[in-house]
């Protein structure tokens, strides 16, 4: 018999849910979340290495850091015509290779990618159409979007976005001992790892390269308070 999804709540500890189907299959369908009576409050519920994963809404600094990087973007764009990127946040990201399910804080993708999703009206976007997966850490959350290491052996969305391609992964660390910054590139798919990385300290300019050629500042960036569970 197959054994029952293991489900990470808010406060990590890990229970047994039976499901009609697999958790997978219910997330691409937009019943996960109904079937677990999860609220309609910002309460996001993914799969992240096979496992269920349920975190609450993020709080204002977290989404005052997506919106510099998204103001980047958009300046970007009003000052070069040409400029190639666009970005959308909070969108579903289908990971059906592993059968995972992320929902990114941040997707940059090209324009022309952009357009072929638009035109689609995708609800799940599939990783191929993205450059640059962004995550912000939260204290509830924060090593599901790390490298897996330490107590937290199994994959990881590092992990993940690493197994499908994704160029780049850029992972804004905000815990009171990191505040740190790093861009991921040179995915590894047979591996599920990122053979490189470049980091810079919260103050310091984020430099994204070609391609991309972004620089984002972080002077306004701030960990987040430290706390029980930080």
């Amino acid at each position: 018999m197959e054994e029952s999804p293991k489900v990470s709540t808010l406060a990590t500890a890990h229970h047994h849910l039976e499901l009609p189907d697999t958790p997978y299959n219910l997330w691409m369908r937009d019943e996960l979340a109904e079937l677990m009576n999860l609220p309609h409050d910002g309460t996001h519920v993914e799969i992240i290495g096979g496992e269920i994963v349920v975190s609450p809404g993020p709080d204002y600094a977290h989404n005052a850091i997506i919106r510099s990087i998204q103001q980047k973007i958009f300046a970007a764009e009003l000052a070069d015509p040409a400029f190639p990127w666009r970005c959308i946040f909070s969108q579903d990201v289908s990971l059906s290779e592993i059968h995972d399910g992320y929902i990114p804080d941040l997707c940059v993708l090209s324009e022309d990618n952009d357009r072929k999703a638009q035109a689609a009206q995708v609800k799940k976007v599939r990783p191929q159409l993205l450059e640059l997966a962004v995550e912000v850490t939260s204290p509830t959350n924060a090593a599901d979007d790390r490298r897996p290491g330490g107590r937290r052996s199994r994959p990881t969305k590092w992990s993940g976005y690493a197994r499908v391609g994704i160029p780049y992964y850029l992972l804004v660390d905000r815990a009171p001992g990191a505040a740190l910054t790093t861009l991921f590139s040179e995915p590894d798919t047979t591996a599920g790892e990122y053979r490189e990385a470049v980091s810079w300290a919260f103050g310091e300019s984020v430099k994204l390269p070609e391609p991309l050629g972004l620089e984002i500042p972080t002077d306004e960036w701030e960990p987040w308070r430290a706390g029980p569970g930080a």
